[in-house]
């Protein structure tokens, strides 16, 4: 199965992209939802290129789990 971290990656900055526009146009709630829409793509991208899998929507969970693949591995 071919990793699909780049992908993600490349939807994250996508949604960052919207964040920006939607802030610049006043959409403040579609600037908040498209920021937070990137920060979870980006971070699920990271699990993807560490080689394990990523469920969820809690951006604090997606971070957590990070950290503890970090501390097994590097630490």
């Amino acid at each position: 199965m071919p990793n699909r971290a780049h992908d993600w990656l490349n939807q994250a900055i996508r949604d960052l992209d919207q964040a920006e526009d939607s802030r610049k146009a006043g959409r403040h709630e579609w600037a908040c939802f498209a920021a937070q829409q990137a920060a979870e793509k980006a971070i699920k991208a990271l699990h993807l290129h560490l080689g394990q899998e990523a469920r969820g929507h809690v951006i604090s969970k997606l971070l957590s789990e990070l950290l503890s693949v970090f501390h097994r591995h590097w630490i």
